[in-house]
């Protein structure tokens, strides 16, 4: 903030510069860490939102200003390009709650007066409208604010949406009861019944409650695209510990490391910024990149990501990406800029709404203009009434809730089956897709180190060979020796203890096991102690080329035999495919796993198309070439490596036993990490499309009749008029039949079956 120095008096120096501040506090503050708050504006962490964020509109990306705001196209609340790990709650998702929640119980008792009212002898009609006006009145004119704000802008940008109708038929029900119930003289006599004229209250009531519950089920819904950045902001450290050109050692926060720094990485601790190791040897486990659970050792001139994390092995490394050069700024905003790319389907309903709101107003002014020229006495009050019930008739609730409702029903339906659906877009969009991009660890396989098998050298029994090296790696924390131990203990082998263990980072372990010096590890290992693997090479190749990470056992120097681990296939992976198959789905792997190991999976599995060795950005890439192709394509993924191919995705779908990045990206969410769900997944899709357009055109079908019998196109003929109260049942009833066929569809288990 801005200070004035002459009227200040809190001032401090700082090398040779002289600072000014609002209150003694901030000053303290600006003493004790002068540097915190003098870095330069280029080394924020990725995890800084920056002043003056850039705010754009979800469905009108174009719509992009310095400041929060409504959409002037769509109405809608923008959101900040680039979310930060300091945003609170929505305010909008507050704000609507609060309003929604309070005036909740108001609707329903004035929709309970509406329809029962003349069973309450204690109320007479004027009490009763009386009521009704106190009770909707904070409704429509608290909770229906912001709608009335954004009808108004609608009508000042000449950009006639949703908004401008419901503004308009909110506002023509309760203005019309308001004169109803405050000058009922005004009204003719036909237009009195029960004691009273006709009012509408209830109608602009559950309008604007109804209105309210679709806003926060979307505000929801959007919410959860900001949580899969916000998770990926939290992966990176907070602070780094920074070498001085003296040699002391100082934790500082992320936001002051600076190219060219010299940054201590302790056993455990997560890699600060992107660089290149100057000392030591540990292994990283990278899988935030590759998806792989196996760690990759590291050596001197070897090159670290940030956020992935160490294992036991300190290390030296100099800062050469910061900020938002860094991979994992990268990947945060390929994923902001991919779910940003998307058009929602309410884009459609607006096209369709524009004409639809200048229609009716046509057809409303028409009515007006025709009743109060030629209309009989008195035929300017019948040309208000009439015009209104046009307005009332039109109002959007079957539109409005056409679609809500056949989401809703369809995503409890999808639960039970094991299928979590983010959005009512990803729904329309499934039933679409003919191209599925998979990744391998976690998605096609079970994403963690299992044991093979055991090649011993000739003369040697494999069990031996299985107990000493489970027995040696007791000792470890590597998930390779876990998968052993676990193996050994699995056939009941008894594991004997293990002394002068060591961990040779990169390499292996070694240490005396029954008063034998084992070694187990890679062909490195072997070499540096002098011992031939030269017999076993052969047949370790040849696991290798089948996925497996191998390890040789040697024992008093000389081999024993080798130790394969591996990433096992899910077992429900190949009836997953040939589902997939079956329902038209092209299969394409992309992972970043090597590519030897890649194509071995993708064999075994009958995958042709097969990208190994592949990074984020390269997923990304191979997303959009499938999509320039014509293709709808859905990624299937478990990982943060995933995140943005999953956003940039037609469709992105997560396993549930994934991390909580990829689920919070992804639209479709399989509980249970099946990828036979999808089959299911797309069947609902389907079905659910199916009874929206069957909704839409109750909807429209209603408004095509109810809208002419509205402005008296039979009274010429028959003397018939509609009634704003007749106009007000028949929009109930237009809803109660479009909430009944979406009721149906949770009813609908047509289709064939995938059992898990």
């Amino acid at each position: 903030m801005a200070v004035d120095p002459a009227k200040t008096p809190h001032h401090a120096t700082h090398e040779g510069l002289e600072y000014h501040f609002c209150n003694p506090r901030c000053r303290e503050k600006f003493v004790a860490e002068p540097g915190k708050y003098l870095a330069p504006r280029d080394s924020q962490p990725v995890e800084a939102a920056p002043a003056g964020t850039t705010y754009t509109c979800p469905m009108h990306p174009e719509i992009r200003q310095p400041g929060p705001g409504t959409c002037p196209i769509c109405g809608m609340a923008l959101e900040p390009e680039m979310p930060s790990l300091d945003d609170g709650e929505n305010p909008e998702l507050r704000d609507f709650g609060r309003r929604f929640w309070w005036t909740l119980p108001l609707s329903a008792i004035v929709l309970v007066l509406a329809m029962f009212g003349q069973h309450f002898p204690a109320l007479d009609a004027a009490a009763r409208t009386w009521l009704e006006f106190a009770l909707a009145t904070p409704v429509v004119l608290w909770a229906g604010r912001p709608f009335f704000e954004r009808w108004w802008q609608s009508i000042r940008n000449r950009s006639p949406n949703m908004w401008t109708l419901i503004g308009t038929g909110v506002g023509a029900a309760y203005g019309y009861s308001v004169v109803a119930t405050v000058a009922p003289g005004l009204f003719p006599a036909s237009f009195h019944e029960h004691g009273r004229v006709g009012v509408y209250f209830e109608a602009a009531a559950v309008i604007v409650s109804l209105t309210l519950l679709g806003q926060l089920l979307e505000l929801r819904a959007r919410s959860k695209t900001s949580a899969a950045i916000k998770a990926l902001l939290g992966l990176a450290p907070k602070t780094a510990r920074r070498i001085e050109a003296d040699g002391s050692e100082t934790d500082i926060p992320l936001e002051h490391v600076h190219v060219g720094d010299r940054l201590r990485v302790r056993p455990g601790e997560k890699v600060p910024v992107d660089g290149t190791v100057l000392e030591g040897r540990s292994s990283i486990d990278e899988s935030m990149l590759t998806g792989e659970p196996i760690p990759v050792g590291k050596g001197e001139g070897d090159q670290l990501i940030g956020a992935t994390l160490n294992g036991t092995g300190a290390l030296v490394m100099r800062a050469e990406q910061v900020g938002s050069a860094t991979v994992l700024a990268q990947i945060v905003q390929m994923v902001a800029q991919a779910q940003r790319s998307r058009a929602p389907m309410q884009r459609m309903a607006d096209k369709v709404a524009y004409w639809f709101v200048l229609a009716v107003f046509a057809v409303a002014l028409a009515t007006f203009v025709a009743w109060g020229l030629f209309g009989p006495d008195p035929s300017w009050t019948y040309a208000v009434l009439n015009a209104v019930s046009v307005l009332i008739i039109a109002c959007p609730c079957a539109l409005g809730l056409a679609t809500p409702m056949s989401i809703m029903v369809a995503s409890g339906r999808a639960a039970h089956g094991g299928v979590l659906f983010r959005d009512a877009e990803a729904i329309e969009r499934l039933r679409a897709i003919d191209t599925l991009v998979v990744d391998k660890t976690g998605t096609l396989t079970e994403g963690r180190a299992a044991f093979r098998e055991v090649l011993p050298a000739p003369g040697i029994d494999a069990d031996d060979v299985l107990r000493l090296a489970a027995s040696l790696d007791q000792g470890s924390e590597h998930p390779l020796a876990e998968a052993i131990v676990a193996a050994a203990r699995d056939r009941g082998m008894a594991l004997s203890p293990v002394d002068e263990f060591d961990s040779v980072t990169g390499q292996g372990v070694r240490g005396r096991v029954s008063g034998q010096a084992l070694l187990l590890g890679n062909g490195s290992l072997m070499r540096d102690a002098g011992i031939d693997v030269a017999e076993l090479s052969a047949r370790a190749e040849a696991l290798r080329r089948a996925g497996a990470s191998v390890m040789f056992l040697a024992a008093d120097g000389r081999a024993r035999g080798v130790v394969a681990v591996a990433d096992p296939v899910k077992k429900s992976t190949p009836a997953a495919l040939a589902a997939l198959r079956a329902d038209g789905i092209r299969i394409v792997m992309a992972t970043g796993d090597a590519q030897g190991t890649a194509a071995a999976v993708a064999d075994a599995l009958g995958i042709d198309e097969v990208h190994g060795e592949v990074r984020p950005g390269d997923k990304v890439a191979l997303v959009r070439r499938l999509q320039a192709q014509g293709r709808r394509v859905a990624m299937a993924g478990d990982g943060i490596n995933d995140a943005p191919a999953l956003a940039a995705a037609d469709v992105g779908i997560a396993m549930g036993t994934g991390t909580d990045v990829a689920m919070s990206t992804a639209q479709v969410t399989l509980v249970k990490g099946d990828l036979r769900r999808i089959v299911t997944a797309r069947r609902i899709s389907r079905d659910t499309v199916g009874n929206m357009k069957q909704n839409l055109g109750f909807a429209f079908l209603y408004n095509a009749i109810g809208v002419p019998l509205a402005a008296g196109v039979l009274y010429p003929a028959f003397g018939v008029l509609l009634s704003p109260m007749i106009a007000a049942l028949a929009m109930s009833l237009s809803s109660v039949s479009v909430v009944a066929n979406a009721l149906r569809l949770g009813r609908d288990a047509s289709g064939p079956r995938v059992d898990a």
